[in-house]
């Protein structure tokens, strides 16, 4: 089966495993200078979608700093050699690695068990594909990955050379209406298909946040072939 999910998952911890995951980095040797600009990165990207942003995920902000700063500072003279700064985050990263893919495994069995017998009257889920309906395998697609995509399509905007000040008057049920519009007429696209033509970073901004709202909707539905592909958005066929 295939959810999205929001807003009742992903923490600081799981930012952190995203990271690690899509570079395939050594969980045990974490390149702390990399991971922090990544998070920063998101947490600046999270802020300018104006996304709540749980209060700890500021926390390991500052734990990131606090462990970047320790790993520069150079060991005082005769002191015996310190535990590595990181010991402590890598640590909490493997047990909650560990308890996600439990968590995950019994999903996917209790997943398994239902399909051999259901427990009285059992109505299906609208935000969930079978894996029938699509040849590709779908993979969980967090609010991660949306911003993933988010940070593409900006990044394919043209770089404008000359500033102008203009006055964009662009509301959130606008492009509500205007995503609805293009999936009137189209069943897949990509988000940097839906934005094209977008020559105004606020106007993306708020086609993305628009784009959240009707997710959580469940009037479109959001795939993956594979991990950190490109996402697909589809209309969501009752």
């Amino acid at each position: 089966m295939y959810t999205i999910k929001l807003r009742d998952f992903e923490g600081p911890l799981d930012l952190l495993l995203f990271f690690i995951k899509r570079d395939e980095l050594d969980i045990y040797n974490i390149p702390l200078s990399k991971i922090a600009k990544e998070f920063f990165d998101y947490l600046h990207y999270m802020q300018e979608l104006d996304l709540e942003i749980a209060g700890e995920f500021l926390v390991m902000a500052a734990e990131l700093m606090e462990i970047k700063a320790k790993m520069l500072l150079p060991p005082e003279p005769g002191q015996e050699e310190e535990e590595d700064p990181r010991a402590n985050l890598v640590k909490r990263l493997i047990e909650y690695k560990r308890f996600k893919e439990v968590a995950t495994d019994l999903v996917m069995r209790e997943a398994e068990q239902m399909k051999v017998a259901y427990r009285g009257y059992h109505e299906a889920d609208p935000r969930v594909i079978e894996e029938g309906e699509d040849e590709r395998s779908l993979n969980d697609v967090s609010l991660f990955d949306l911003i993933a995509s988010f940070q593409f399509a900006v990044a394919r905007m043209p770089k404008k050379t000359v500033h102008e000040i203009v006055r964009i008057n662009v509301t959130l049920e606008e492009q509500i209406e205007f995503i609805r519009d293009f999936f009137s007429r189209r069943s897949e696209a990509t988000f940097a298909e839906l934005v094209a033509g977008m020559y105004d970073k606020i106007r993306v901004v708020v086609t993305f946040i628009a784009l959240l709202e009707i997710i959580r909707g469940q009037e479109i539905i959001v795939r993956q072939a594979e991990p950190f592909a490109e996402l697909s958005i589809m209309r969501h066929v009752n």
